[in-house]
């Protein structure tokens, strides 16, 4: 069974903070071209998207630099819905994975529209999670929600992670995947040189 884990991407999606709407023009019509088309404009980190290291490292790896193989494997998806501000590593340490697994955090992120309003409280992934994380060697880290950090001095979340050549997979959607292992493909839009793009995730039950 395919479970497709992608945000929906429309202009009445939620876009990180409010800011970065997402718009749909349409250019041509079959009333007047007898055909479709139609224009959009996205940001590199709307809805579903994979941070690369070039996001916060100067001299880090562009999303086309990302090696596809970081992005596709073994995945366990966690159960953190019982966190309510940030994922720390005492949470993380309440479950099992191992070195080389895609870590996916479900948490009450989860339980949110795709449409909402920004959440500006939404759960994210603390410092000495991150730090956990990469300790243990994982191959990339997945969340449910547009960022995996908030106001967080020196970005640290991110620069943690992505020092190690971890990708970051943000704006997961977990609220029809259960905790377990899976299969897990994310593949971001081939973008040349940007720090960051918008990709279509799935599990499939392992």
């Amino acid at each position: 069974m395919i479970i497709d884990i992608s945000w929906p991407i429309s202009p009445t999606m939620t876009s990180y903070k409010n800011n970065k709407p997402t718009t749909f023009t349409q250019l041509k019509d079959f009333a007047t071209d007898g055909v479709r088309d139609v224009g959009i404009h996205l940001n590199t980190h709307t809805g579903t998207h994979i941070d690369a290291p070039a996001h916060f490292l100067v001299t880090g790896k562009t999303i086309d630099q990302v090696p596809l193989e970081s992005l596709i494997g073994s995945a366990v998806v966690l159960d953190l819905t019982n966190v309510q501000e940030a994922v720390t590593d005492h949470d993380l340490q309440m479950h099992t994975f191992a070195a080389g697994d895609i870590v996916l955090l479900k948490t009450k992120n989860s339980a949110l529209s795709a449409n909402a309003p920004f959440d500006f409280k939404f759960i994210s992934l603390a410092a000495s999670g991150a730090i956990l994380l990469a300790a243990r060697g994982v191959k990339a880290v997945g969340i449910d929600y547009l960022g995996i950090e908030r106001n967080q001095p020196n970005h640290e979340t991110h620069t943690l992670l992505l020092e190690q050549q971890i990708p970051i997979i943000e704006g997961l959607r977990l609220g029809q995947a259960a905790p377990g292992r899976y299969q897990f493909y994310c593949l971001p839009l081939a973008i040349i040189g940007l720090e960051a793009a918008p990709a279509r995730a799935i599990l499939i039950k392992a």
